[in-house]
């Protein structure tokens, strides 16, 4: 006789049993996938997986990282906008999101997620040779003022971060710099000992070293607060020269539009717990990567305010062209 045991068991053996009230199971039941839109072994892929690296002992279950990469960042990040909303998909989120409309590239912006949390922020670099006639960020800007365009201004990729932080300052000044690319922030390095570039916009951490060795002269920090391995380096909002709001590098937690609320509450809580987490503290401190957390509201404004920064900087550059 077929009973009411052998139909749950039956259920059982398809998946699809329940309790005997009749509830549903507790979210997460499975593993959660994270999307990584950067290579393997590269800095976000790195905070990425540190960061979730004890993620059951805050949520239950693994996060599993995928890596999709392409398109300056597109195709992860689309991957993830498109996911199942149901929870157990979310992806990390990085700076290039804020450039794809004001680029015209593609309409994928922070608006197509429900955003969890900010992981990092980390500022430029304004930096000189340590023999530099430049002792300040004043004395730069007004050398550049009165010889517009003869300062030659290494960054590592138009339109990248570091690129447009300088750009963004100079435009708000009313300063023409000539800005030469190089594939990646070593070379930059490099011509700037070299002397065959007057200026280097990098990340701050790109620079310790150099910094440490005292081979390099850093004018400011691209922020609103000093940090503790640069002391003695201003932040650009404390130099005295009006530059705006600074335009950070970032990394940021989010999910598909849609999630449902109460399984976006318990992703919150618990990658909140990962990012707290004393081992990804430390490596995030050993990485010289500065933390900074912000819960979904504040991610929101960060990223609006994310945009308005760059228009005017990208416009100043050739590269703003908006979609319609």
């Amino acid at each position: 006789m077929f009973t009411k045991n052998t139909l749950l068991a039956a259920l059982a053996a398809t998946g699809l049993a329940f309790s005997a009230s009749g509830a549903q199971a507790e979210f997460p039941e499975k593993d959660i996938t994270m999307v990584v839109p950067w290579s393997a072994g590269g800095g976000t892929d790195t905070v990425a997986r540190t960061l979730v690296k004890n993620a059951k002992k805050y949520l239950g279950v693994n996060i599993n990282v995928v890596n999709k990469t392409g398109a300056m960042g597109a195709t992860g990040m689309g991957a993830t906008a498109r996911a199942r909303p149901d929870g157990y998909t979310i992806g990390m989120l990085t700076f290039q999101l804020s450039t794809y409309r004001l680029m015209g590239l593609t309409d994928l912006s922070y608006r197509n997620y429900d955003l969890i949390q900010l992981v990092n922020r980390s500022p430029a670099a304004i930096s000189v040779r340590a023999d530099s006639e430049f002792k300040t960020l004043a004395d730069l800007f007004e050398y550049a003022k009165e010889n517009p365009g003869v300062l030659t201004a290494g960054h590592s990729g138009a339109g990248g971060t570091w690129h447009l932080a300088l750009a963004s300052a100079a435009a708000k000044q009313n300063v023409k710099f000539n800005f030469v690319p190089f594939d990646g922030s070593a070379p930059v390095r490099t011509a700037l000992l070299g002397g065959h570039i007057s200026i280097a916009t990098s990340g701050m951490s790109e620079m310790l070293q150099l910094y440490q060795d005292k081979q390099v002269r850093l004018l400011a920090i691209g922020s609103d607060k000093t940090y503790d391995l640069f002391k003695d380096v201003p932040a650009i909002t404390n130099t005295g020269i009006d530059v705006g709001t600074p335009i950070f590098d970032w990394r940021a937690l989010a999910a598909p539009k849609g999630v449902p609320a109460d399984r976006m509450a318990i992703l919150v809580e618990g990658l909140k717990k990962c990012w707290e987490d004393p081992e990804f503290q430390q490596k995030a401190k050993e990485l010289g990567l500065p933390l900074e957390y912000k819960d979904p509201a504040g991610v929101e404004s960060f990223l609006s305010d994310m945009e308005l920064t760059l228009e005017p900087a990208l416009d100043s550059v050739g590269l703003l062209n908006p979609l319609k």
